[in-house]
C-alpha cells in the first residue's frame, strides 16, 4: 500500500529496492510528510516498517522534528514539558514544492516544512540515490543528503522530547529510518544494545535484524553531522535515528542553513562487527 498518490521507484541493477511517496494522505496527527516505503534488499527482503501500531506516525524513512519553533512535525504526541505526551493541535506537515533530477537510481527536490496554520518554517533541498557497491551482489546503498533552510526574517530552532524535559534521553529528529517489524541487534565498532549506543557518534551504527520469514539482513548508517548523534531503539520498536537535538536544541538563524548527507547499506544477511567496518 502507498498511501500517496504518486510513487518514485529507485532501482539498483534492474530491481526495485526502495518506493517514494511524496504527497501521503494521511491523519494530520500522524504529520504527513513524504516517505521511502518499502525498503527492500537486492534479494527482496521488506527492512522498512509505515504506520505500525506501536507508533502510527513512522513512516518507513523519512526526515522529521518534534518541536520546530513549537509544532510537532514527527507525528503523534507532543511532549510537554511537567506533562508528559500531551495530544496538542500542533502538527505540521512537510509538502513538494518542485522536483530536481528525477532518474532510475534517484531525485531531487524542494520541500516546504509548513506550522498548523500553513505558516513556512523551514525549506528543505533534499538529494536521495540508490547505487551498487563494488564488489557485491548481496547489497546496494542509500545516499540521502538534505538542508533545511531558516526563513530570511527568522530564526529557527529545532527541539526534542528530551530538550522539552523528558529525561530518559529521548532526543529524537531527524533522519529516521523505521525498520521491518521483528527481533533486531544495534551496534556500533565499540558497543551493542540501544543503552550502549544512544547518545554515541560512532562512525557506523548497523541494525542486524530479520524480515518476513526470518530472512537476515543489516543496515550499515552512517554520516553523522557535527553535533549530531545516534538515537536508536531495538526493544520496544526496531529503528534508527540521526538525532539533530539529542541533548540541547538546535538554531537555524535566519537566513541560515544546516546540511546533512547520510548513507546506508542494506544487505542481505547477518554480518558480523568485524564484516561491518568496511560497509561504512
Amino acid at each position: 500500500m502507498s498511501h500517496g498518490t504518486t510513487t518514485t521507484r529507485l532501482r539498483v541493477r534492474g530491481e526495485t529496492v526502495a518506493e517514494y511517496v511524496p504527497t501521503p494522505d494521511l491523519d494530520q496527527r500522524l504529520s504527513p510528510r513524504p516517505y521511502l516505503h518499502p525498503v527492500r534488499t537486492l534479494g527482496g527482503v521488506v527492512v522498512t516498517d509505515i504506520l505500525p501500531e506501536d507508533h502510527p506516525h513512522h513512516l518507513g524513512v523519512s526526515v522529521g522534528v518534534q518541536d520546530v519553533d513549537g509544532y510537532n512535525l514527527w507525528g503523534g504526541k507532543t511532549y510537554v514539558r511537567d506533562q508528559g505526551y500531551t495530544w496538542l493541535d500542533d502538527h505540521g506537515r512537510i509538502v513538494p514544492e518542485s522536483w530536481g533530477r528525477q532518474a532510475d537510481n534517484g531525485f531531487g527536490q524542494r520541500l516546504r516544512w509548513l506550522g498548523t496554520d500553513g505558516q513556512l518554517l523551514l525549506t528543505e533541498d533534499r538529494t536521495v540515490s540508490a547505487g551498487a557497491i563494488a564488489g557485491r551482489d548481496d547489497a546496494w546503498l542509500l545516499d540521502f543528503a538534505y538542508s533545511l533552510t531558516a526563513p530570511a526574517d527568522r530564526d529557527v530552532t529545532l527541539g526534542s522530547p528530551a530538550t522539552n524535559g523528558r529525561p530518559d534521553g529521548a532526543g529524537y529528529g531527524g533522519f529516521f529510518w523505521r525498520a521491518a517489524l521483528g527481533t533486531v541487534r544495534v551496534l556500533t565498532a565499540s558497543g551493542e544494545g540501544e543503552d550502549q549506543v544512544n547518545g554515541t557518534s560512532e562512525p557506523w551504527l548497523a541494525l542486524v535484524g530479520e524480515g518476513a520469514g526470518g530472512a537476515p539482513y543489516t543496515l550499515v548508517f552512517s554520516g553523522l553531522g557535527e553535533g549530531d548523534v545516534w538515537f536508536t531503539r531495538a526493544y520496544g520498536y526496531p529503528g534508527v535515528n540521526i538525532a539533530l537535538a539529542y541533548r540541547q536544541t538546535l538554531t537555524i538563524p535566519a537566513g541560515q542553513r544546516i546540511s546533512r548527507r547520510h548513507r546506508v547499506a542494506v544487505v542481505d544477511g547477518a554480518l558480523t562487527r568485524d564484516q561491518l567496518a568496511g560497509l561504512s
